[in-house]
This record gives structure tokens, C-alpha cells and sequence, in this order.
């Protein structure tokens, strides 16, 4: 219920009074004189007659409502309202630059689902870490334009995870990385690192949250270095003013539209699905190692949910050495605190006992069982490599088949490489030698090195090892005109041959006019093996050339 007062101005107030007491004399006693007499008497009237009592004025009660005190506010059920609520930006700019990004968005609503889909796990998450902080709740949509609220997301300059961190600034801000595990795409330690790295940013930059976006995309020396220059030329050294990179130029105008868009949606005609505003994980501390297929059983959850909640383990289980904790979905975490507890820390992996063979080092051991010479080494208590024969290895095994842990790095490395559907595309396999490069082998193939990159969840920039495998899609018209300098090759067909007693490389190369290394690439095969008579080989040749 609402309670009413009635509001009146002063004067009214004042008249009220006087016809209350004029309607009381009345009642007054006998000995007290009337009102006009005691006015008369008063030092500051003389003549009584002088005297005048107005006449009430029309007295306007108008109604105000007075909340309940009592009354709770009710809570925000969408963590999309909540955002909106902690916007800190000025999101009046309406320039060229946010208007073409904004209008991207608005036209790929399809786009903003999926996103949203993914963003469901980890949004709540960001935006309570945010609100500790005091953030501008802007910075819950930078996901979005790092990666699309993709955990896996790797890009082509070797940065990886939801927050996209690169591997010198991730380890600059606590994030390990190594072979069981890279805490850039650990939900909870990324984001602590990304709000960290922003938070430091912002105090550099003198608290321009514009400038801090900007040295987070494209480095803070680039930055510095912008306004600088501009100080030099008296011009402004506000980010618009700035001559940057193009795709920091079109980095923070992409922030300032999606939260333009998520303020008012309904201004530019998209929807943003609703996201509970509670929480989707926690966080359960397992004290050990422990096989991944193994806990998603305890808390009865897929294999698949449980590495979208912990995409920084890389492997089939968490780390030996650590983080010794696993998120899992809220209603499930009693009942998995509760299984863990039954199972002790030397059952969560199951153990092989290995008899070290005449041959073997920890690192081909290591190799052959899919896990590290360090993780061998503590946990059979070696102080270095060094191993002997027909000494005994404990060795961590997974519970299931490798194909099992479908999001595991392995796994997910061999799905990128899967032909894309209906791209008429050949898979070639190129083993590295000694002066490849991915320049060297894009020109090679005919195909882009940011292509080539992603198909093997590498950088551009990273190194290639001697002997590594590189699988590449291409035309079989481009393998053969860009593998080989023939250039009157007119008409290029796929070939089989089945290798015949006494065959070699360099034999087969030379009935079919190719080279040997173009034989090892399409094949995946190395010289130094010997050709086994019946063994299949994949050929591009040049039918108008070749001797068949």
C-alpha cells in the first residue's frame, strides 16, 4: 500500500492557522481578549482598524506518493540488465567509425545469438569480478571482440583464450602455460589477468578507459608512442585524435557499439537472448590430479561441458603439479564434492608400470604415452633424464580412448584439420625441413599463411620444428603448379599408385615427372623409410607428361 500526504505552500499553511484559531475563539475562555484586541495590543500594529484578516486562499492539496520503506527492490533476473546498470562509458558518441561497427552487428543477429550461447557459462563471472573492482561494465562485452566468448579461440599472433592474451603478457600476469595446462584459456585466471592488465592500463594512461582499450589491443608502447607524436604537433591526444593501428582504430569503436547496442537494443532492432544472473559454475578444489573423463562422472556432466568449464587443461587430465581445482555447473557441485571424496588421490588416474627397454630416454616415453618428461620425473621422484634398463616407470594413463576427450588439444588440433565440407580441397601433410618457414610453404602450396596457421593451431610467428607434421588444404592444381617450376602443365590429375618390388622415391619421381620432396609432402612420408612393395601413394602428376 502507498501512503498519501497533501502539499501546500506556506502562505496556505499560514492561513490555516489563522482560521483555526479565529474558528476556536469561540471556545476560548472569558478572560481572554479577542483576536483583533490582541493583535491591537501588539507593538507592531496601532490602529486596530488597520488590522486586515485575508480571506483563506484556494488551498491546492496535491497528492505525492511516498514509497514503502519496507518494500525490497526487486532483483535483476538478466545479467544483460545488470550490465547496463554499471556503464561507466560515454556512449553518446555517435561517430563514423562506431556507426560502421554498430551496424555490422545489428545486421548479424545470428552472430549475436551465438555469441550469446557461448557467453551464457562466463558471463555472470566477469560482470561480479568487474562490480569488485568498480569496472566499467562496458568491459564484459570485451570478450566479444576478442574472441567471441570463445574459450579455444587461438589467433594467427599466437594469442589464445577468451581474453586472448599472447604468451609473454599471459606469463607476465601469472597465467602458466605448458603442456598440461594453458591458464589463457582458464576462465577464472584469465579473467582475473585481463582485469588486472586493464586495471594497470587504465592508471598509465591517466584513467582514459579509451586509451587503456587501445594498449591492451595493440601494446601500450604503440600507444604512448601515438600520443607523443601527437603532443608534438599540438594536436589532441584523445584516442579519435590518434594515428594507430587499423585494427585498434576499429577496436574500441567495436566495444563502444556492442554496448550501445545492449543499452538499447530495441533503438537498433536486435534482441539479446536473456542470461540468468547467477551463477553457472563453481569452483571445487580436487587436491590432485585427476583424469578429466573420470570427474565429469562424478559430477555427472558430459566429458564435453566439463572442458567448456576448464579449457585450460590441454590434456586428459589436469596437471600433476596443478591448479588442483575444477569449475562445474552450480547444481552439480554438492554431488561432485560429495563422489570425490569417496575416491581417493590414487585412484582419480589410472597408473601403468612401464620396464624401461634397452634404447628408451624419459622423452620418447614420454612421447609414447602422452604426457611430459617433468610430469615423469616427480612423479617417479628422478632427480634428471637419466633412465636405466629394466628399471620400472609409473606412468598416468587416460581411462578412456583418446578420441574420448574430444576438446582436449590433440583432439582439437585434428578436427581444424578436417577437410571443410563440400570445399572440393586436397589434405596434403608437409613434414618440415631445415629452412621452412610458413612464408616459405604458403607460397609453396599456394594457399595464406594465416590459413595455414590456423589449420595446424599455430601463429604465423611461432617456429617450426625439423620433422613436424603441417597439414595443409589445397586444389590439387595448386599443389602441382606451385610445388613444381614446370609451368606448361595443362592438365593436373590425381593418381594411385601402388609401390611394386624394387620401387624407390627417386624412381617413382622420375616415371611421374615430380619431385621426391613433392612425393613426401602429398603422402606424408619420409625418404629415409624404405617403400614397402603393395604400400598406396597418392600422386598429382601432369598426365600430359608423365610416363604411365
Amino acid at each position: 500500500m502507498m501512503s498519501y500526504l497533501f502539499k501546500v505552500n506556506k502562505s496556505s499553511i499560514l492561513l490555516l492557522a489563522m482560521v483555526t484559531m479565529l474558528l476556536g475563539c469561540s471556545t476560548q475562555p472569558s478572560n481572554q481578549a479577542p483576536l483583533t484586541n490582541r493583535l491591537a495590543a501588539s507593538s507592531s500594529v496601532t490602529n486596530p482598524a488597520e488590522v486586515v484578516v485575508e480571506q483563506p486562499a484556494q488551498i491546492v492539496l496535491t497528492a505525492i506518493e511516498i514509497p514503502n520503506i519496507d518494500k525490497k527492490p526487486v532483483p535483476v533476473s538478466d545479467v544483460w540488465q545488470r550490465i547496463r546498470t554499471g556503464f561507466q562509458m560515454d556512449l553518446i558518441n555517435d561517430n563514423r567509425r562506431i556507426q560502421s561497427q554498430r551496424n555490422w552487428y545489428a545486421r548479424h543477429q545470428n552472430y549475436l545469438d551465438r555469441v550469446t550461447d557461448r557467453a551464457e557459462r562466463y558471463l555472470f563471472h566477469v560482470v561480479e569480478e568487474l562490480e569488485k573492482r568498480d569496472m566499467p561494465l562496458e568491459l564484459a562485452l570485451l570478450p566479444i571482440v576478442e574472441s567471441a566468448f570463445d574459450p579455444f579461440a587461438y589467433s594467427h599472433g599466437r594469442a589464445s583464450g577468451m581474453w586472448q592474451f599472447i604468451p609473454g603478457t599471459g606469463k607476465r600476469f601469472g597465467l602458466a602455460q605448458n603442456w598440461w595446462y594453458d591458464g589463457r584459456r582458464d576462465v577464472v585466471a584469465s579473467t582475473r589477468a585481463a582485469m588486472d592488465y586493464l586495471s594497470y592500463l587504465n592508471k598509465r594512461f591517466d584513467g582514459d578507459w579509451l586509451l587503456a582499450l587501445a594498449a591492451y589491443n595493440s601494446g601500450e608502447g604503440n600507444v604512448r608512442k601515438a600520443v607523443k607524436k601527437n603532443r608534438r604537433r599540438n594536436k589532441a591526444t584523445d584516442f579519435w585524435s590518434l594515428d594507430l593501428p587499423k585494427e585498434t582504430r576499429a577496436y574500441v569503436p567495436k566495444l563502444i557499439a556492442l554496448a550501445q547496442l545492449v543499452n538499447t537494443p530495441g533503438k537498433f532492432n536486435v534482441s539479446f537472448q536473456p542470461v540468468a544472473n547467477k551463477a553457472y559454475f563453481a569452483q571445487i578444489n580436487t587436491d590432485s590430479q585427476i583424469d578429466l573423463a573420470q570427474a565429469a562422472e562424478l559430477a555427472e556432466i558430459t566429458l564435453d561441458e566439463l572442458y567448456l568449464l576448464n579449457p585450460g587443461f590441454n590434456q586428459w587430465a589436469t596437471a600433476p603439479d596443478g591448479p588442483h581445482w575444477l569449475n562445474v555447473p552450480v547444481d552439480n557441485a554438492n554431488l561432485f564434492e560429495e563422489n570425490l571424496l569417496q575416491l581417493p588421490a590414487n585412484k582419480r588416474v589410472r597408473w601403468e608400470r612401464y620396464t624401461i627397454r634397452s634404447g628408451d630416454s624419459l622423452i620418447k616415453i614420454a612421447n609414447r604415452f602422452q604426457t611430459t618428461a617433468s610430469a615423469l620425473r616427480n612423479i617417479n621422484n628422478l632427480n634428471n633424464n637419466k633412465i636405466r634398463a629394466g628399471h620400472v616407470l609409473f606412468i598416468p594413463v587416460a581411462s578412456k580412448a583418446t578420441e574420448h576427450y574430444a576438446l582436449s588439444a590433440s583432439q582439437r588440433l585434428i578436427s581444424k584439420q578436417q577437410a571443410p565440407a563440400k570445399s572440393g580441397k586436397t589434405k596434403i601433410v608437409h613434414t618440415t625441413r631445415s629452412g621452412d618457414s610458413f612464408w616459405k610453404i604458403s607460397r609453396q602450396y599456394g594457399v595464406g599463411m594465416r590459413e595455414l596457421a590456423r589449420w595446424n593451431s599455430m601463429g604465423t610467428t611461432e617456429r617450426l620444428r625439423i620433422g613436424q607434421k603441417l597439414v595443409i588444404w589445397t586444389k590439387p592444381q595448386q599443389v602441382a603448379s606451385n610445388a613444381s617450376p614446370a609451368a606448361d602443365r595443362k592438365i593436373i590429375r590425381q593418381v594411385g599408385y601402388r609401390v611394386r618390388s624394387g620401387d624407390s622415391l627417386a624412381r617413382i619421381a622420375q616415371k611421374f615427372n615430380v619431385s621426391i620432396a613433392q612425393i613426401e609432402s602429398w603422402n606424408g612420408i619420409n625418404r629415409k623409410k624404405y617403400l614397402q612393395p603393395g604400400q598406396s601413394l597418392k600422386l598429382y602428376v601432369d598426365i600430359t607428361r608423365a610416363s604411365l
